[in-house]
């Protein structure tokens, strides 16, 4: 029985990644070294020490991490200003859970500041979850499980009764690691690549149909929507 829905940030509730790109891009500018958009991707979904740390050292330059990225973060939040959207089907997903007296939290890898832009720029204020976790409050970023274990310690479900919505090949991991269940979007990955899920859709407007399904114990023939 699914008790709780904890959700990644990127990816699934909103599109960030292009623009994170341009600002990590930006502010490698100032520092005078050239990166190129394909660097990040082996980074998606690890957090921004590592998004802009891996970069670096692909570069072979010492990076002030804290400092890279607050300017990366303010130059992010100029980007994103009146033009990010939710992904589809955001809302009225969150809204079926709260229907549903399910528990809901954001579990991202991304740090606070990131976490309050994205959700502000999207009309979905921090209040609107059970609880939040993010990058600073853990040790080890997906594709370890702690972020999933923290989150679901802090509003008090255990983990066989918690979803996961993901969207990175790290993340389906992690949440299998933490004993989930898992649904991933295939909003940055492809459905090969995430086929460790237990379920994938192409966006929350299309996992809305999923509701049936849980609520009925109605034995899956496909993980594909």
């Amino acid at each position: 029985m699914i008790q709780a829905v904890l959700f990644d940030m990127d990816g699934v509730l909103v599109d960030s990644e292009h623009q994170m790109c341009l600002a990590a891009i930006q502010m490698f500018k100032e520092l005078d070294v050239t990166v190129l958009p394909e660097d990040f991707l082996p980074f998606v979904g690890t957090g921004e020490n590592r998004y802009l740390g891996g970069v670096a050292e692909k570069y072979g330059i010492h990076l002030n991490i804290d400092a890279a990225k607050f300017r990366t973060y303010t130059i992010y939040a100029e980007i994103v200003h009146g033009w990010l959207e939710p992904l589809a089907g955001v809302h009225q997903f969150i809204a079926r859970c709260r229907e549903k007296g399910i528990k809901t939290a954001i579990a991202t890898s991304a740090d606070l500041m990131k976490m309050e832009i994205n959700l502000r720029e999207i009309g979905l204020p921090v209040e609107t979850f059970n609880a939040t976790v993010n990058g600073l409050e853990v040790v080890h970023k997906k594709p370890s499980p702690e972020i999933y274990l923290t989150t679901a310690r802090k509003i008090g479900v255990e983990p066989s009764c918690c979803l996961v919505v993901e969207d990175a090949i790290n993340g389906v991991q992690a949440a299998k690691d933490a004993g989930m269940y898992c649904l991933a979007l295939t909003t940055s990955f492809n459905a090969q690549q995430l086929k460790q899920a237990d379920w994938i859709c192409k966006d929350l407007s299309e996992a809305l149909h999923l509701f049936s399904i849980w609520e009925n114990y109605i034995p899956l023939q496909s993980k594909y929507f």
